[in-house]
């Protein structure tokens, strides 16, 4: 008995030195967000603008890449208005050339990158029958490609300072497979796994790559997200879905927790209750949750002949009532997002 007792004695010490150790390693890693570089891709709209709002808020000067020039100018009209520098440079994250000069142009400015933040993103809904093989290529373009291609040319900057930050927003959808978003799902988990392993690579440098995987937030991405097949029913279960308090979080919550994950270096962070439930599920069980996904399957809209892509401002029906709405509308106007406000870029 006096033995077990000091097993169990020993092991909690170790534990708990062991919980203390992490507290203090991630405490030691905090940094003060003024004065410094901040890059966001995907930034004049959505979860991209509602993450400059907050950098901003505490003090960095920001840099903002999209590809529609209206946009831009628009947000950082805006974000100028919060007292910091912001530069906003037309950039498309899928050509390796924009990004160069980009990259090159920040550096003449400011000489320093020391937060990136890859959040430019697509979303394509609607069944695998009614996708095509560019739409996948065209994911991977903006999920993978882009970022590999940003990081390729900050790396060595922050490398020659010794300290960065990459912060790369993938998804829940990185983590576990959804019916009805294949394109997004496998260039979301392909990030996952960039992500993953550059924080491996590069901690002996003092940069941290955090990857996130949030689930459904009412950033006003539906409106500009892209529907196939029977198009007026893929959109409403995803807006729905989107603008449900219940099942989505709010684009200022997730953005405060990104910028905190940021803040301390912290390897991951998966935000809303719902998508850590379905991460814990996928690791413990993970053949009983894909045959219940398999399930939810059934009950999304069948494929068609149609494989035309729609914007979500173009697939409302009364299938997705206002009043039902009315939260993640009113975060499209906040966000940058509203169809008056349409362009051709891909963001977040």
């Amino acid at each position: 008995m006096t033995q077990n007792y000091r097993r169990l004695t020993a092991l909690a010490v170790t534990g708990g030195s062991l919980i203390a150790l992490r507290k203090w390693a991630r405490h030691s890693r905090r940094i003060d967000f003024t004065g410094k570089t901040v890059v966001i891709s995907g930034g004049s709209r959505g979860l991209g603008l509602e993450l400059a709002r907050q950098f901003a808020d505490r003090g960095a000067n920001l840099v903002l890449l999209a590809r529609d020039e209206g946009n831009l100018l628009r947000s950082a009209s805006e974000l100028e208005t919060l007292g910091v520098q912001v530069r906003p440079i037309i950039c498309d994250i899928t050509r390796s050339a924009d990004v160069q000069q980009a990259v090159q142009s920040i550096m003449r400015q400011t000489g320093r990158i020391d937060v990136l933040i890859n959040n430019a993103g697509i979303i394509q809904v609607g069944p695998m029958e009614n996708m095509t093989a560019e739409d996948y290529q065209q994911s991977m373009r903006v999920h993978f490609c882009g970022p590999l291609s940003l990081i390729q040319q900050v790396v060595p900057v922050m490398r020659a300072a010794r300290f960065g930050r990459i912060v790369n927003i993938a998804s829940i959808g990185g983590k576990v497979a959804v019916p009805h978003l294949l394109p997004y799902v496998a260039s979301k988990f392909a990030l996952v796994g960039l992500s993953e392993g550059l924080r491996a690579e590069l901690l002996k440098d003092g940069i941290y790559v955090t990857t996130v995987a949030p689930g459904l937030m009412r950033t006003g991405s539906h409106l500009q997200a892209l529907f196939k097949g029977q198009y007026k029913k893929e959109y409403a279960w995803f807006a729905l879905a989107g603008a449900s308090p219940l099942l989505s979080t709010s684009a200022p919550s997730a953005a405060r927790k990104i910028v905190e994950a940021c803040r301390y270096g912290d390897a991951e962070i998966t935000i809303t209750a719902q998508a850590q439930l379905l991460r814990i599920a996928h690791g413990i069980f993970p053949g009983l949750l894909a045959d219940l996904l398999g399930l939810a399957d059934r009950l999304l809209p069948r494929p068609n002949g149609d494989n035309l892509s729609r914007k979500g401002w173009e697939s409302g029906s009364a299938l997705a009532p206002s009043f039902l709405m009315r939260s993640a509308n009113r975060a499209a106007a906040i966000n940058n997002e509203l169809p008056e406000q349409v362009s051709t870029g891909i963001n977040k």
